[in-house]
């Protein structure tokens, strides 16, 4: 596909999310299915075109002065692409399937590209309605965190300790240009492609061997926060994919036990392969079935709880950015709630001395600073661990800044970290 007959598809896209409101993923599989001529090049060209759209639509909307999808596409042509007025007049040419012409209010708003006065929700690229939590979160440095939060997600890989070293990864994948991570210690950044096309990793044999595994750096550092040691007895309350139940099994040592577990089994579904791969041999899966809590039997007897709990994932939304636009602030009370009763129940499984560890992948405070505020006022046999402590008994240099100035806990930001936005607490139970 010539490149304007993919700006051409990525706008039918992006009206076919207008009107339907639904994921991206699942508008951009549609399109590949009813246009069976696109090759896997075209495809993944039309959903990063889609992806940027949608990263900078607030910006996009305030330039162009509209709503349309059409209007989303140029400019996010000219914020996420960097493209010139010329460049994008030329590809709006309406010759074969390229999109019709610009018309004479498009080119005076390319022309002037003024953002002039634009509010912060716009500069930022987030949802009108989220201002004030942005405001409470980030203060003065609102409109940085958003516009960090609207560009493309690195690739980051982790090296699977239980096979392999950094250093020979970083030979391994040479060719791809695999750098080392900033903070975790196990990390491997490969840089993106053109048009932030990624690499092919399927294709890779070190991560058909388990060697690497794809998480993101912040997700690593969230991991490493929870201190997983030789020997003892943890709980992945919503276990998920996988990823930080492989990474705990690698920092252990495949020696205690790690049991994985999620309030939906559906979601568990790819950790059994990745386990396979991984060389894991103290990952217990455990699915629920019906109505019986399928580990009960660990009431009381954990060293360690990780609660990554379900979370508006604000923090994501460089890899999501569609789900930005589709939240609504009833999910956030809907969130809070379920926040609350996944601490409560992950809290029943600490044994005395042990941690729980409380993880999202959003930025709003009331998801996070709040949500341990209010545990710990429920449950005074806990206490939050300072956030140089947890750096420091974790053995990770030069995030000190990454200490909440809110309460207790750590903040991940892509602003300030390059990572995905996490936040993490370790709660203390009384010996």
């Amino acid at each position: 596909m010539h490149p304007s007959a993919r700006i051409s598809a990525a706008i039918e896209v992006l009206a076919d999310l207008e009107s339907r409101r639904r994921p991206a993923s699942d508008a951009l599989k549609d399109w590949g299915l009813s246009h069976r001529f696109a090759g896997s090049k075209d495809r993944a060209a039309i959903a990063s075109l889609v992806y940027d759209a949608l990263r900078r639509r607030a910006s996009a909307r305030f330039l162009m002065k509209s709503e349309s999808p059409r209007g989303d596409m140029i400019g996010a042509l000219v914020y996420a692409r960097d493209m010139s007025a010329e460049e994008i007049e030329g590809h709006f040419s309406g010759i074969g399937h390229a999109p019709a012409p610009l018309s004479a209010e498009e080119r005076q708003n390319l022309a002037a590209q003024n953002l002039e006065g634009a509010p912060d929700w716009v500069l930022g690229d987030y949802p009108e309605w989220l201002g004030p939590h942005f405001c409470r979160a980030f203060g003065d440095d609102a409109v940085a965190q958003g516009a960090a939060l609207a560009t493309r997600a690195p690739l980051d890989l982790r090296v699977n300790a239980l096979k392999a070293t950094r250093p020979e990864m970083l030979v391994e994948l040479e060719h791809l240009g695999a750098q080392t991570c900033r903070y975790a210690p196990f990390g491997l950044r490969i840089p993106q492609g053109a048009a932030g096309r990624g690499a092919a990793l399927d294709a890779e044999p070190a991560y058909a061997r388990g060697m690497i595994e794809i998480q993101d750096e912040g997700s690593q550092l969230a991991a490493a926060l929870c201190r997983a040691a030789p020997g003892e007895k943890v709980l992945d309350l919503c276990a998920g994919g996988g990823g930080k139940a492989l990474a705990l099994a690698a920092t252990m040592d495949n020696r205690g036990e790690v049991f994985a577990t999620d309030s939906d089994g559906r979601r568990l579904t790819p950790i059994f392969p990745r386990l396979e791969r991984s060389g894991a041999r103290n990952v217990v899966v455990r699915a629920p079935r019906g109505k019986n809590d399928p580990v009960a039997d660990l009431a009381g007897a954990c060293d360690l709880v990780v609660v990554d709990a379900p979370c508006t994932g604000v923090g994501t939304w460089r890899r999501n950015p569609d789900a930005k636009w589709r939240m609504r602030p009833g999910a956030l009370e809907q969130r809070q709630a379920a926040q609350d009763e996944v601490l409560a129940k992950g809290s029943r499984f600490v044994g005395p001395g042990g941690r729980l560890v409380y993880v999202t992948c959003s930025l709003l405070c009331e998801e996070n600073e709040d949500r341990v505020a209010a545990f710990l006022s429920n449950n005074p046999d806990f206490s939050c661990e300072s956030a140089a402590d947890s750096l420091r008994l974790a053995g990770l240099e030069g995030l000190d800044d990454a200490a909440s100035p809110h309460g207790p806990g750590l903040r991940l930001t892509p602003a300030r970290h390059d990572v995905d936005g996490f936040y993490v607490a370790a709660l203390l139970r009384r010996a």
